[in-house]
């Protein structure tokens, strides 16, 4: 058994804009309550907008989106959306859908409904992804800084929903620290993780790697049933606030820490996709167990 304390909370109110850190939050089947409810959706495609695409998307991640008042289960709050040029919009603003489109360079509407087969475009460098994954998933288009995917948004978990794979992202501190001791001149902040919760506590780094199958507790409340290691891709190597563009982020997780997923092959990863077991309220600063 391992413990320690939860160190920060983050909800995303739109997927792939930087998000909000929270002191508590109430926590249910689809994560923290008003986590990726929105997402910027392509007029012309019908795809989920996503920063992985970083030609056509990459300037969501210059936005950052943040609730007026909180969110319930169900029912999203209103939104504030802060732009590139400091400038706000939101979802109660007539002009959103053409502000944003102006900034994107392309027709976009910003929704909490997500499209028939609500799924989105990522380039993933060479190497980044499995050469038998990547058979599956790839797509014509040429794009400069890898090879050109479509991937299902909630691949492991509820329905309509905007996070990638699953309802909960976990990350150790341990994890990050490892990694800056390796690239001392690159800045792995949790930013460029986008997790939901991050763990702190006398663990080895990396050990994400071996939670699969297990239960961890959150909070006294809240069981996250862990699914598997999180896959890292070109995202975490984006300019976002004060961060600059660092292709060496991913490039030194690549050559560290790569993990055999089962069915899945070897991924660079970083920290755990989780499924929530047990709903509750979680704050920073109390307990978990692995």
């Amino acid at each position: 058994m391992t413990t320690g304390t939860i160190s920060e909370l983050w909800r995303y109110p739109v997927k792939s804009m930087q998000g909000e850190r929270l002191d508590r939050s109430e926590v249910g089947e689809a994560g923290l309550v008003g986590d990726r409810a929105y997402a910027v959706v392509d007029s012309e495609s019908g795809r989920v907008a996503s920063a992985k695409h970083p030609r056509l998307w990459g300037r969501l991640l210059q936005c950052r989106a943040r609730y007026l008042s909180a969110p319930t289960r169900g029912a999203p709050a209103p939104l504030a959306i802060e732009l590139p040029d400091g400038t706000e919009t939101g979802n109660e603003d007539p002009e959103a859908d053409g502000r944003l489109s102006a900034l994107l360079g392309r027709r976009v509407r910003l929704t909490t409904v997500a499209p028939e087969g609500n799924s989105y475009l990522a380039v993933w460098p060479e190497g980044a992804m499995p050469e038998e994954f990547l058979s599956q998933v790839a797509v014509p288009g040429e794009e400069a800084e890898g090879t050109l995917t479509q991937l299902a948004n909630a691949a492991a978990g509820p329905g309509g929903a905007f996070f990638d794979v699953a309802a909960l992202h976990l990350v150790t501190q341990a994890t990050l620290r490892r990694l800056g001791a390796l690239a001392p001149t690159s800045r792995f902040e949790v930013a460029r993780y986008r997790p939901n919760v991050v763990l702190d506590g006398d663990v080895a780094p990396f050990v994400e790697n071996g939670w699969a199958g297990s239960t961890l507790e959150l909070g006294g409340q809240v069981r996250a049933s862990v699914l598997m290691p999180t896959m890292r891709c070109i995202m975490t190597t984006l300019p976002q606030g004060d961060l600059p563009r660092d292709d060496e982020i991913l490039r030194t997780v690549s050559r560290h820490n790569r993990v055999e997923i089962p069915g899945l092959g070897t991924w660079s990863c970083v920290g755990a996709y989780a499924s929530v077991v047990a709903s509750g309220q979680l704050a920073t600063g109390s307990h978990w167990i692995a």
